[in-house]
């Protein structure tokens, strides 16, 4: 993408920003949208509403992965102290869980109740209340973690596959998916019938749960480490490449149908992606810095923050889509509103 004089516009109109020189592990909002975080590799957890950024010290050592908690108003996180947190939006900590040495590497939960932590080959589930429910066993690390839209079924990405467990169930037998290779990533689409997944070898691997159909797409001159299914699930964006990919997963795609590419031109790498919860638009970021907003049925792009301030690692959406918070390697963090004024 080229002449991008203006490209800060947004960012400096209706922008909250701070730089904390910490690499940005992570972002997520709170269910009700009022605040987002940034998770750092200092150990902190950047806060801001809108009136600005204040930084809350959490873990002894990186923070490493962020979610949204259960109720309306809160985080959780995860860090490489072995700490499994519970974050209130005005940064109150209640200690989970801890895990020794072990690495807490993904974190997610269901507004239904359930809370998750990856360690190492293990996901433990915790009730709203903290209490364990239970520990799932995984042959190699847990290396992708989500929930379905109904909060029944957890999916956990490891090597050679995925395994799917019932939340509720007394059996804790999972379905696996498999397939040879180390999964990086893992996406769950809206309407619960796919599994997808991102490889080490610049590829992506699929599964329709209803027919057991497995879908290949590959093509990437880079690692995809960021997916994220549209409204609806019609496309699944994916990082990886120069521009945003986005397969589409409706008329027998994605297998034999071509992908669709947008916001590219300059040769560098996109690296993370979000799709927005209300409209057929995707948030992208960019090895550069460049942050940019495309709808997807026009391919018309909106530059939200220009380059120049470290590779965009983190993005995420508020649940309306009114706001938007990303940040980067370099520690740069920022808030942008897209309300209509």
């Amino acid at each position: 993408m080229s002449g991008l004089g203006e490209a800060d516009r947004l960012l400096r109109e209706r922008g909250i920003s701070e730089h904390f020189g910490a690499f940005v592990a992570a972002a997520a909002w709170t269910r009700d949208g009022s605040v987002c975080a940034c998770a750092l590799g200092d150990g902190t957890l950047a806060l801001a509403d809108a009136a600005g950024f204040r930084r809350v010290a959490a873990h002894d050592g990186a923070a490493l992965a962020l979610a949204p908690d259960l109720g309306p108003a809160g985080f959780l996180s995860g860090g490489d102290d072995g700490r499994f947190l519970a974050v209130a939006a005005t940064g109150e900590i209640t200690e989970i869980a801890r895990f020794g040495l072990k690495w807490v590497e993904h974190v997610a939960s269901h507004a239904g109740g359930c809370r998750a932590a990856a360690v190492g080959k293990k996901l433990h589930l915790f009730d709203q209340t903290g209490r364990a429910q239970k520990q799932l066993d995984h042959p190699s690390a847990v290396t992708g973690l989500a929930f379905d839209a109904k909060g029944k079924r957890v999916a956990a990405a490891h090597y050679n596959g995925v395994s799917l467990w019932f939340v509720a169930s007394k059996s804790d037998n999972p379905r696996r998916l498999e397939w040879k290779g180390s999964h990086i990533a893992l996406a769950w689409s809206p309407d619960n019938d796919a599994v997808v997944t991102a490889m080490q070898e610049n590829a992506l691997h699929g599964w329709r749960l209803g027919s057991g159909e497995h879908m290949r797409m590959s093509g990437y001159p880079a690692k995809t480490q960021s997916l994220s299914f549209s409204r609806g699930g019609k496309f699944l964006a994916t990082s990886g490449a120069e521009t945003v990919v986005l397969w589409p997963f409706t008329g027998g795609g994605p297998t034999g149908k071509p992908p669709v590419e947008l916001a590219g031109g300059d040769g560098v790498l996109c690296t993370r992606v979000a799709c927005h919860p209300e409209h057929d638009a995707v948030a992208a970021g960019f090895a550069d810095g460049l942050v940019v907003l495309a709808d997807i049925s026009s391919e018309r792009i909106l530059p939200v923050a220009a380059p120049g301030r470290g590779a965009v690692s983190a993005l995420a959406w508020s649940a309306d889509g009114a706001n938007l918070v990303f940040g980067t390697e370099t520690g740069f963090a920022a808030r942008v509103d897209f309300t209509k004024r």
